[in-house]
């Protein structure tokens, strides 16, 4: 994600959205990076795992509750019943985007760990007074410390403040974590490449929300149930 001025390690240049969901993305993400983070380092992250993953299948019912066909995907149809169902404050194309962009891949209809990355991404779009109407009926409220965490991690990650998350950013992050281990190197490559979906160079909030869900197991349930 992000247009081909990238500019991999260097800080000088900018690094250019493809799309305008990515350039909100990465606004709303140094609004966002401007308040600092709790996280010190990514193993406390990895101890949350379990926590987390347990937070996030209590969407689940969100989900079946707005899959109608019970086909054990969302649609786009769905999804924009859902958003005016719940009252959330996006217009049409703001939705065709968010659809388009969590629906990984590109088979018309959101798998539940799409689902969550698209919550999160509400989440990080509309963090503001005028929203807390609509995540209070969408549930939001009871995740909001897990989404918070999930944002205070990329945060954490994103040591030059720019939206994006690089390798080199990467292996700092891995290497404060487990500093004079051999290994810290490979463990952030792999991390990394996890992450980097396009394998561009870097990585933006919703790569790395995709790759947290397969961290923490949702994705594996995904697998098993279709």
């Amino acid at each position: 994600m992000g247009g081909a001025m990238g500019k991999n390690e260097s800080p000088k240049k900018a690094w250019i959205p493809e799309t305008k969901l990515e350039a909100k993305m990465v606004e709303a993400m140094q609004r966002r990076e401007s308040h600092g983070c709790s996280v010190k380092s990514f193993n406390t992250i990895i101890l949350k795992f379990p926590k987390i993953d347990e937070s996030l299948r209590k969407c689940k019912a969100i989900f079946e509750q707005f899959d109608e066909d019970s086909n054990g995907v969302i649609d786009q149809e769905e999804l924009k019943k859902c958003f005016n169902k719940l009252e959330i404050p996006f217009t049409e194309e703001e939705i065709n985007d968010l659809f388009e962009a969590c629906d990984f891949n590109d088979d018309m209809g959101m798998k539940f760990s799409e689902f969550i990355v698209l919550l999160c991404l509400v989440y990080l779009l509309k963090h503001d007074p005028a929203a807390l109407h609509a995540k209070s009926r969408i549930g939001i409220p009871n995740l909001e410390a897990t989404f918070e965490t999930l944002v205070d991690t990329f945060v954490f990650l994103d040591k030059n403040k720019d939206g994006y998350v690089s390798k080199s950013e990467m292996v700092q992050a891995i290497n404060e974590t487990t500093s004079g281990e051999r290994s810290s190197g490979r463990i952030a490559m792999r991390r990394f490449e996890e992450m980097d979906w396009d394998k561009n160079g870097m990585v933006n909030f919703k790569e790395f929300l995709f790759a947290f869900t397969r961290w923490v197991g949702i994705e594996d349930e995904d697998n098993a149930e279709s």
